[in-house]
């Protein structure tokens, strides 16, 4: 059996975030032995922690999507839409970490830098983020559920 293009793409974002963690863990390191409080940025260690935590998680959305039994594309799909969520929130961190501009994005005014975000902007986002992980895994796991039993 061929593999298919949703596995091929999880198995690499698998490896591209734990990539990701290994170089933020580097940059979390030069952060804390240079700081007098021995710590990095809150957001430069979310952005390492989250990267090796999506690491495994995308392995699970490829053993998911390999098994399922739904179409190729639904399936493909899945995995872009959770991996599509999984970078959009490594990148928010890691741009949070370079900027030094918050310790919690969710608190209120939402800063990117100098830049206040609109309310309504991180509630959509948040939004569409439990849609479509919420969403494209179900449906991996339902496909899969199925196919197995």
């Amino acid at each position: 059996m061929e593999v298919s293009l949703a596995v091929k793409l999880a198995v690499i974002a698998s490896g591209a975030y734990l990539w990701i963690g290994m170089l933020t863990g580097v940059w979390k390191y030069l952060q804390i032995a240079r700081s007098p409080q021995a710590r990095a940025h809150y957001y430069v260690d979310i952005a390492h922690r989250s990267s090796l935590l999506y690491a495994p998680a995308s392995l699970i959305l490829a053993v998911l999507a390999y098994y399922s039994l739904f179409d190729e594309w639904l399936n493909l799909l899945c995995v872009i839409l959770n991996i599509a969520f999984f970078s959009f929130s490594i990148g928010a961190y890691i741009l949070h970490g370079v900027l030094k501009d918050t310790t919690n994005q969710f608190k209120e005014p939402h800063q990117l830098g100098r830049f206040q975000l609109p309310r309504i902007l991180m509630r959509l986002a948040m939004y569409a983020l439990i849609f479509a992980e919420l969403g494209g895994t179900g449906l991996l796991l339902l496909g899969a559920g199925l196919a197995l039993f």
